[in-house]
């Protein structure tokens, strides 16, 4: 942990990672993102991975921003913290 000076009123702690440290993280990061949910998508389905749930819940916003949809609910899934991959680097 390195402490670093942001601004004049305000300090934070960086981490930095070797090259296998950070090879980890991103394989583990991409490992999440293709995890299933049991959301449907919105053209067929009954399950899809967290990347494609991201990417339709922007398109529906957008449509809803645009005014091209009369309401948005964002569909959301519970992913507790403990299978969360962050947890296994503690």
């Amino acid at each position: 942990m390195k402490n670093e000076d942001f601004s004049t009123y305000r300090k934070g702690k960086r981490e930095y990672l070797d090259d296998s440290q950070t090879h980890d993280l991103v394989k583990d990061l991409n490992q999440y993102f293709q995890r299933r949910v049991a959301i449907p998508r919105v053209r067929m389905g009954e399950q899809q991975e967290i990347e494609t749930l991201i990417n339709e819940e922007a398109f529906l916003l957008a449509q809803y921003l645009r005014n091209e949809r009369q309401s948005w609910t964002p569909r959301i899934t519970n992913l507790s913290a403990r299978e969360s991959f962050l947890q296994k680097k503690t």
